[in-house]
């Protein structure tokens, strides 16, 4: 009699997003959201959506549950996040920063993979002890959905992960990312545990484009860009949320 072999489970990825129904545009938002989902769905795994609505139950089933979280863009950090006055800081979502602060003190513990996309990145550093640039001029073009996306330089540090992720040919380093983002990390806002992986120019000084754990502790990478919007974003990156899925299923 043969024997069935049992069926290997998608890795469950928690995505946690806007509330779209509170944003100007929700139409819009959602298309945003969905761009997040999809962009760990086509690569296997299975989205659980989390946002500051969902119920506490929703929030223990999918933290129990979950291979890895993948934080995604929107709304400033509460600068008291990371003990610091307002300082250009707005549109700030407590409720959200709290969600994501839970789900990522829950990852650290289980040793999860985490991925974090713009917002994502701050929210990562200021979650694990650093800290965030509250404004920095030319680095914030037309909304999505709003024109073209403005579009920099970034330059990757070389023999780091995300290095060997998106330029595996070690073809020379640079890549040209769209720009949404009017807060950033600097090197001296990083968190302990995190090294800079990528840089760009700004009238601040150099900023953080990409941030990555230390070696021999848990998968951990966030990008300042927006990755899911392929219109204005590298092939390379799809090498990102690939490896990001791999790092969740294989553990």
């Amino acid at each position: 009699m043969l024997r069935r072999m049992p069926s290997r489970r998608p890795p469950r990825i928690v995505v946690t997003t806007m509330v779209a129904a509170d944003q100007p545009d929700p139409t819009l938002a959602l298309r945003r959201v969905a761009l997040y989902l999809d962009s760990v769905v086509r690569h296997g795994a299975a989205a659980i959506p989390l946002d500051a609505t969902s119920s506490a139950a929703a929030r223990g089933a999918a933290f129990a549950s979950m291979d890895g979280l993948l934080l995604t863009g929107g709304a400033d950090v509460d600068p008291a996040r990371y003990g610091r006055p307002n300082d250009g800081s707005h549109g700030m979502e407590p409720e959200r920063d709290a969600l994501e602060a839970a789900a990522f003190e829950i990852a650290n513990a289980r040793g999860l993979p985490v991925l974090g996309i713009c917002r994502g990145l701050q929210a990562m550093n200021a979650f694990s002890g650093g800290s965030i640039l509250q404004h920095v001029d030319g680095h914030a073009g037309p909304a999505w959905g709003h024109g073209p996306a403005l579009t920099h330089p970034i330059r990757l540090v070389p023999g780091s992960a995300t290095a060997r992720i998106l330029d595996p040919a070690a073809s020379g380093g640079e890549l040209r990312v769209n720009s949404y983002h009017h807060q950033a990390v600097r090197p001296a806002d990083l968190a302990p545990g995190f090294t800079a992986a990528a840089f760009s120019d700004s009238p601040a000084g150099p900023l953080v484009e990409a941030l990555e754990g230390s070696a021999g502790g848990p998968w951990r990478l966030a990008v300042q860009c927006h990755p899911e919007r392929a219109e204005s974003t590298p092939r390379a990156f799809e090498q990102l949320f690939a490896a990001f899925v791999e790092a969740c299923r294989v553990r």
